[in-house]
């Protein structure tokens, strides 16, 4: 049972993630970004590592595959996990996906696990990764946003970085530039490199 507070809390949430929701993209279908070209966008790519949030442990939620194949979040500590929430409508989140992808195929102590947001993924997810070729992201669906509450975020894309002991690191809320050189330091500075 919630408590008043906390059901004053779960709706202001679920409110404010409907409105991001909205605000990201106008919802219209647009054709997957190619990365070739990226160079002008990642300009404009202006999200920032915020390690405000460092001590949050990784919600243990768990998110499904096309297939009915569930996966708790809980369940991946022991790995270093770069958690994605995005979704197919949302035009940085589109921008983000080819890096996220070259990322996890150039770094295997690094789990890059993309969770949708989209309320009808189950149809829309697994095409975009096809027809993107982002062959290293597997389609993960949360179309409830359940994830995206735990997090504290009502805005796409939110990225967080966990450590092996599944406790949050540093989160990027809004688009970033996953290949830049203040991503792989970041990333080596928590694997110790």
């Amino acid at each position: 049972m919630l408590l008043p507070s906390s059901l004053t809390r779960t709706a202001l949430m679920l409110a404010g993630f409907s409105l991001a929701l909205g605000a990201c993209d106008s919802g219209a279908e647009a054709p997957g970004q190619e990365q070739a070209g990226l160079g002008g966008e990642k300009a404009n790519l202006l999200g920032e590592i915020d390690p405000s949030y460092a001590g949050e442990l990784m919600p243990a939620i768990n998110v499904t595959d096309p297939d009915g194949k569930q996966l708790n979040l809980g369940a991946l500590q022991g790995r270093l996990v770069l958690l994605n929430l995005w979704a197919t409508w949302c035009a940085p989140c589109k921008v983000e996906m080819p890096m996220l992808n070259d990322l996890a195929k150039e770094n295997e102590a690094l789990k890059v696990l993309t969770v949708s947001q989209d309320f009808s993924g189950l149809e829309k997810v697994p095409a975009f990764l096809d027809e993107n070729e982002l062959d290293q992201l597997e389609p993960w669906l949360d179309p409830d946003g359940k994830v995206a509450v735990a997090v504290g975020s009502s805005v796409l894309p939110t990225t967080i970085l966990y450590d092996e002991a599944g406790v949050e690191v540093w989160r990027v809320v809004g688009d970033y530039d996953w290949s830049s050189a203040e991503t792989q330091e970041a990333i080596a500075a928590v694997l110790g490199n």
